[in-house]
């Protein structure tokens, strides 16, 4: 039962004070509170309706005015296991306070940099950027921060491990290798390292020296599952199939829940031991307890392929020794990749390369995620008019090792409008000064209508993309909703276009939005194209939008508009990068006492190509 919270002790939000409620307060390890922000759901068991809040700068989240009863209360954060507990509520009016203690996740990577007093500053300073950089998935912005760092102190198996880890993440195996076997090398306990060095091995099938980096691993920690899990997996491969149910079971046994993935191996472990009734069983525990996982259908498959022989061995053969990837499927510790080496891929990681850790185990609310940020969509196109900025650009074409050959850079007066004449029908203008064409800017490319992408979650027009919410999610610190988005074919394509001499070339895009799950605000979003478009000569482009609020004063309104944004494009046999960022935002009215003078209006180009979204 939650503790009565003392008159002295109450917070200041009027409203839980007066209506009374339940305060929540999540805490980590040490017994302190939590480093970054949580979701609490709190569930009525009487009436299952649900109330969802966020917790704030004490780690504390406040469900006001509920009603008595008994209340499920289940508390998620990226990074750590989800923890759910039951809460009374006695009686209405009354403020009371339950702390929910939070796991760390064992299979998750742990991302810091090392208060090693013997690295210099500078390169503290620089592996500190790299870090964080990492967090928030820059992966560009971060290897040149430990690239840097790395020459600074070529022999830190910390800054190894960050370089390894990075290139994994980008999906480039082989220098990931490079990084992880000389981190292994430099430093035999880190644990980290042996385990994902373990797990490239196994993909690249170099079983005995997963096996030995692995056992190495579970030396230094024999509580750390994953590296059970993952070796588990390598001696499946090699037919050691005792060694391999024991180390299953370990993973199981120590990932108190996280660890449930190795079901999988354990099932097959059983199965080729003849130990049918087992196996039939470790697969069934991963289809109940993992009902949503992508491999819950291989593993259903598996499960009656199996009792159909059990049940009629007579009439069919023993299954054969299965060798799939299932186990290592639901391993929280790395994104989705496929076996072997791979080229270096030039710009950032795709979307469905890299998919950012979620919280485990948390049921995403679609349906509020999307209507709330619809609304907030729907609210900016009604609230914006036009507004003015100060824009800075960057533009550089690059050489096939991402180095500059050319750089420009402008500043600018902007100002941006978007419109709804009437129902599904947008209008979306963009000036600049000094800049009448597409022949003004570098590279002939004119870039128009960032303001715009958020509109894909606008009431009138998200019915033309596929979504599905992803999970629980981090942006710097910030709880969000991973939503994942992609044109449909059967739809209008009016979001994006390419415009070369005068001729519409529409864009199928997809992407990612990180929606704050208190606010529902889009604080980031990235697209990618669905496919390339070879009749233009573009091959890739990946757009990263960052999103901040900008409170006009002299309207007393709040919007949330692109503060910055990056585009990698491959265009024309070029490489191109070009970042964007905007400042000094005004709302822009004729009476405004903010406004400076309009920009003139940008010219629709003759011949030379415009990337940006259709205004219509």
């Amino acid at each position: 039962m939650g503790i009565p919270v003392p008159p002295s002790e109450l917070p200041s939000d009027s409203t839980l004070a007066t209506q009374g409620g339940l305060l929540v307060g999540v805490i980590g390890e040490n017994k302190a509170p939590l480093d970054r922000q949580a979701v609490v759901k709190a569930y009525n068991k009487d009436t299952e309706s649900v109330v969802w809040q966020t917790t704030g700068s004490t780690s504390e989240a406040g469900l006001g005015a509920l009603s008595p009863g008994v209340y499920e209360i289940e508390v998620s954060a990226v990074g750590y296991l989800t923890s759910t507990v039951d809460v009374k509520v006695p009686t209405a009016n009354t403020l009371y306070r339950v702390h929910v203690t939070l796991q760390k996740d064992p299979s998750a990577i742990e991302l810091k940099a090392p208060s090693q007093q013997q690295m210099p500053a500078k390169a503290r300073k620089e592996m500190g950027q790299g870090v964080a950089a990492l967090k928030s998935g820059k992966l560009k912005q971060a290897q040149r921060h430990l690239d840097a760092t790395n020459e600074m102190v070529p022999s830190n198996p910390d800054v190894k491990f960050l370089l390894g880890y990075l290139y994994f993440q980008q999906k480039d195996f082989k220098q990931a290798e490079t990084y992880l076997v000389d981190a292994c090398a430099l430093d035999a306990h880190n644990v980290q390292a042996l385990t994902l060095l373990g797990r490239l091995q196994i993909q690249r099938q170099d079983y005995p020296a997963a096996r030995k980096n692995l056992e190495q691993s579970i030396a230094v920690d024999s509580e750390y599952w994953m590296a059970h899990s993952l070796l588990a997996d390598a001696y499946l491969k090699d037919h050691e199939f005792e060694k391999a149910r024991e180390q299953a079971q370990l993973a199981i046994d120590k990932g108190k829940g996280a660890g449930n993935s190795a079901q999988i191996a354990l099932g097959q472990a059983f199965e080729n031991l003849g130990r049918d009734d087992e196996a039939l069983k470790a697969y069934k525990n991963f289809l109940e307890t993992s009902p949503s996982s992508p491999m819950a259908e291989q593993v259903r498959t598996m499960y009656n392929e199996l009792a159909r022989h059990v049940s009629n061995p007579s009439g069919s053969p023993a299954p054969a020794m299965k060798t799939t990837a299932s186990a290592l499927s639901a391993d929280a510790l790395l994104a989705a990749s496929e076996p072997g080496l791979s080229t270096k891929n030039w710009g950032p990681p795709s979307i469905d390369d890299v998919k950012p850790s979620v919280a485990e185990g948390v049921t995403c609310p679609y349906h509020k995620v999307i209507d709330e940020a619809g609304e907030r969509i729907k609210q900016l196109v009604d609230d914006i008019g036009r507004f003015n900025a100060i824009e800075d650009l960057m533009h550089e074409d690059l050489d096939q090792l991402d180095r500059p050959i050319t750089r420009t850079q402008l500043k600018f007066n902007y100002v941006a409008s978007i419109s709804e004449p009437r129902p599904g029908v947008f209008e979306v203008g963009e000036y600049r000064d000094q800049r009448s064409g597409a022949e003004d800017f570098p590279d002939q490319i004119a870039t128009r209508g960032l303001p715009a992408l958020a509109l894909i979650f606008h009431p009138d027009e998200r019915d033309d993309f596929q979504m599905a919410c992803e999970g629980l999610g981090d942006w710097r610190g910030q709880a969000t909703w991973l939503v994942r988005f992609e044109q449909r074919a059967d739809r209008p394509h009016r979001i994006q276009d390419y415009r070369i001499a005068g001729r519409s070339f529409p864009v199928s895009l997809k992407g990612r939005a990180w929606i704050s799950a208190d606010t529902f605000h889009i604080v980031h979003l990235e697209s990618d194209l669905v496919s390339p478009m070879p009749q233009i000569q573009l091959l890739s482009e990946h757009l990263s939008v960052d999103y901040a609020p900008v409170l006009f004063q002299k309207k007393s309104v709040e919007l949330w508009l692109p503060k910055s944004a990056e585009i990698y494009f491959d265009f024309r046999k070029h490489h191109y990068l070009r970042r964007h960022s905007f400042d000094h935002f005004m709302l822009f009215s004729v009476d405004s006492e903010e406004k400076r003078n309009e920009p003139r209006a940008s010219k629709e180009p003759a011949g030379p190509p415009t990337l940006s979204p259709e205004s219509r």
